[in-house]
Order: structure tokens, then sequence, then C-alpha cells
């Protein structure tokens, strides 16, 4: 399905009937990051999961975008979609914007998992390798093994800033844009009960970060994954399906 916004179309999948909830994907991701997420939670929520402007089928911004925008064209959809507050379920870049529509109190409850927006620990070069190549990681997984290691291996030959080289130069401007920002500030002005769900082994949104949330944002809590990383809510499928039918029983059992 599409939706138009400020003259870009943003592609996006609709599933299932119920309580509203948004799945937003990291940087270099796509809506099938959430596929697997989405085909769960469809069988009794209404599912909207996105390819975020300038990722997947949907088309680039044409002008210098930051996470606050980004969000804005989310609460300009919320309120062409949703009846009800949605819940946001957001990954890496995806909670950056999370962050934001929490701030205003948009969402009913969100869920985090492996959410950027603090200070930048490292430098632009090492997020766009990292972003980029576990995004590619996870979405390659649907290949054959062989197939998905031969794309992988031409991916690793490449400098570590090549996704930030061969982006668009809008998108491009759009990264350093994003990776500078410190959105900390905002946690503060959270008061939907917040689910953080966290690999203890992320090297891109470090567990110290997850900490640093769950004391500032007003309700938060923590769920702590050893020996998972950045993509913890992938790695650790199961546990992370099973936490979500715990944390939004209530909004799985609504029908309008």
């Amino acid at each position: 399905m599409n939706f138009l916004y400020e003259g870009i179309t943003i592609k996006y999948d609709e599933m299932g009937n119920g309580y509203p909830v948004l799945l937003l994907h990291g940087w270099g991701g796509s809506r099938a990051s959430f596929a697997a997420v989405a085909c769960h939670l469809a069988q009794s929520m209404r599912v909207f999961n996105f390819d975020l402007p300038g990722f997947g089928e949907s088309e680039s911004p044409q002008e210098l975008w930051d996470t606050a925008h980004y969000a804005a064209m989310l609460e300009a959809f919320i309120k062409e979609h949703c009846e009800k507050p949605p819940v946001i379920i957001a990954h890496s870049f995806g909670g950056r914007l999370a962050l934001h529509l929490g701030s205003k109190g948009i969402p009913l409850k969100m869920v985090l998992t492996g959410c950027a927006g603090l200070k930048p620990h490292r430098g632009i070069d090492y997020y766009a390798k990292v972003y980029s190549y576990k995004a590619a990681k996870f979405g390659l997984s649907i290949l054959g093994k062989k197939k998905k290691e031969e794309i992988l291996h031409k991916w690793r030959s490449k400098a570590g800033s090549s996704d930030y080289q061969n982006a668009s130069g809008m998108m491009r401007q759009i990264f350093v844009n994003v990776v500078n920002e410190n959105l900390r500030g905002l946690l503060k002005q959270i008061k939907a009960p917040t689910l953080l769900f966290w690999g203890k082994e992320d090297t891109a949104t470090p567990f110290s970060d997850a900490k640093i949330m769950e004391a500032e944002i007003a309700d938060a809590g923590l769920v702590a994954i050893e020996g998972a990383g950045h993509f913890a809510y992938l790695e650790r499928l199961p546990q992370f399906l099973a936490v979500l039918n715990s944390f939004l029983a209530k909004q799985q059992s609504y029908r309008p």
C-alpha cells in the first residue's frame, strides 16, 4: 500500500484486524526486517509495517530530513489511519522516531529494541558499516546460504564506509544528520509504558544506552538478552514474540 507525504510515496503493508501497531525498522533495513513480527502480530492486531522514506521501496526525501521530520510523517499517517493511539515497535533508527512520538504523547505503548538516539559512541564510518551490514545480513536470511554468503562477501570487500559513500546524495546527508543527533532530552518526556528488549552484546547501540533509557523513561522495563547483539529481536525471535504477547495482551484482545 502507499502513503503520500510531501510528494513522496511511502510503501507499507497493512495486515490483520484489531488494535493498531506500527513497526519501524532500522537504518539500512526495510519492512522485510519486521516481516516475521508482522505476521505474528497480525493474528490479533492491525499491523502497519513500513519501508521508511529512503529505504526498501519507499522514495527518498527530496530535502534534508532529520528524525523529527520522519516522526512528523508518521504522526500524519497515524492521524489518517489509526482510530486509537497506536502501539509502536521500533528497532535502531526506527527507535529514534519512536522517541519523538513518545515525547509527544502519541503512542499507547512502545517496544524499543536496540534503540538509537543517545550521544554517538563512535564515528560515522563505523555506524555506516555496522547498520548496513547487519541489516543486509538479516534481510538476506530468506536466501539460500550460498547466495547469502556470496552477497555478504561482496559487501565486506568494500570500504568500511561504503554504505555512506554509495547512498544517494540526500540520504548520505540525512545519515550524517541522524547519527549526530542526541535525543536523550526526550526521554523524560515519555509517559507511555515502554518495553526495552536489548542484546547485551550490542555494539551499535550498547547496553549502557538501554540502562539510561530504563532510568530516564518514566514507565520503562528492560529485558536483557545474554549473548545477543544489535538484532536481538531476530536473534531471539521466539523470546521476543513471547515478550510481546505478555506486554500487549490487552491490546491483542481488543476488537473494534
